[in-house]
């Protein structure tokens, strides 16, 4: 079995490398040629308030098969200096079901999550995106912005956050790419032609008045029963797209929508046909477009075994017999 260690994981796979396997892996979804498997998430007992999974899938045209264990610590980062996420991703022979690798997973999550909304914005903004806006300042949203910055000729980066105090993240990450940032009330957020909402709320921060014509939207912080960032409404208003239809309607912000009676589930589409071709994507420059973004175990498994390959090509993997 190969083992690729955490602290290997940011001199392997970039963000080029990841948007290419979540693409690849969207795709596949939408063939059928990729399945992934029911989330299972439980809230831990105890003091630090954990959330604990398992997210897997398996897809025959990459050979992969596997899951990625791990959750979410909100007291990490405050008492040990560690990020709230935590996750390993584990790979397995799908002929066999021997174990072939052990992959670190926490920066890889960040990239795969960032890759998402990412392709999200390649296929569905506007050509002529000029604003981005962020809701949201935490340890993902860096990602997030760096990866979405290559998809548009952006010109200007606006943000919001619970904490205000946060935005100088958002703000370093515009400095680099040689843009001015600006911080906002939510309504500001209408100036913006795409929006990446990451946050881990369970209260809509982000009301469909706050969101103007034309707009594209990728919703990435709801990944559990319960969560939410957007208004329902917004939904109603927007063509929504999801990364899996199946999980988006249990524990993306279509839960809540549909719930309501809002939306449909057939009011869904996967971002895959539009990859693949088989749906437009935007058909109008004021059409509101929506990525409802749960994070699916395949993408996991995609990054990490991107991780793998480069890691035996470089010459830096570990393997162990078990």
């Amino acid at each position: 079995m190969i083992i690729v260690p955490e602290a290997a994981i940011a001199d392997l796979v970039d963000r080029a490398a990841a948007f290419d396997a979540v693409e690849a892996t969207f795709a596949a979804m939408a063939s059928g040629d990729a399945r992934n498997f029911p989330v299972v998430r439980e809230a831990l007992p105890g003091p630090e308030e954990a959330l604990y999974g398992f997210k897997g899938g398996v897809d025959a045209s990459a050979e992969a098969l596997g899951l990625k264990a791990g959750g979410y610590w909100p007291h990490n980062l405050e008492r040990r200096g560690l990020i709230n996420h935590q996750s390993t991703v584990f790979l397995f022979d799908p002929e066999t079901g021997r174990p072939t690798a052990m992959v670190g997973g926490n920066l890889l999550t960040a990239l795969r999550t960032a890759a998402a909304s990412s392709v999200s914005i390649r296929h569905l903004a506007r050509e002529d995106a000029r604003v981005i806006g962020m809701v949201g300042a935490g340890h993902q949203a860096g990602f997030q912005l760096r990866a979405a910055l290559e998809q548009r000729p952006f010109e200007k980066v606006i943000g919001w956050n619970l904490h205000p105090e946060m935005l100088p993240n958002l703000e370093k990450v515009a400095a680099e790419a040689g843009l001015p940032f600006e911080a906002v009330e939510l309504e500001g957020l209408r100036a913006a032609d795409v929006i990446v909402t990451i946050t881990s709320s369970f209260a809509p921060t982000l009301m469909a008045g706050h969101v103007g014509p034309g707009a594209h939207v990728a919703c990435m912080g709801t990944d559990t029963v319960g969560k939410q960032e957007v208004d329902p409404e917004l939904l109603k208003l927007a063509t929504v797209f999801a990364d899996e239809v199946a999980q988006s309607v249990t524990l993306g912000e279509a839960q809540h929508a549909v719930g309501a009676g809002t939306i449909a589930e057939g009011d869904l589409t996967p971002i895959g046909d539009v990859i693949r071709g088989v749906h437009p994507g935007r058909t109008s420059q004021e059409e509101i477009t929506l990525f409802d973004g749960t994070g699916v175990g395949l993408q996991d498994l995609a990054v990490a075994a991107a991780a793998v390959r480069l890691a035996q090509e470089k010459g830096v993997a570990v393997e162990v017999e078990i």
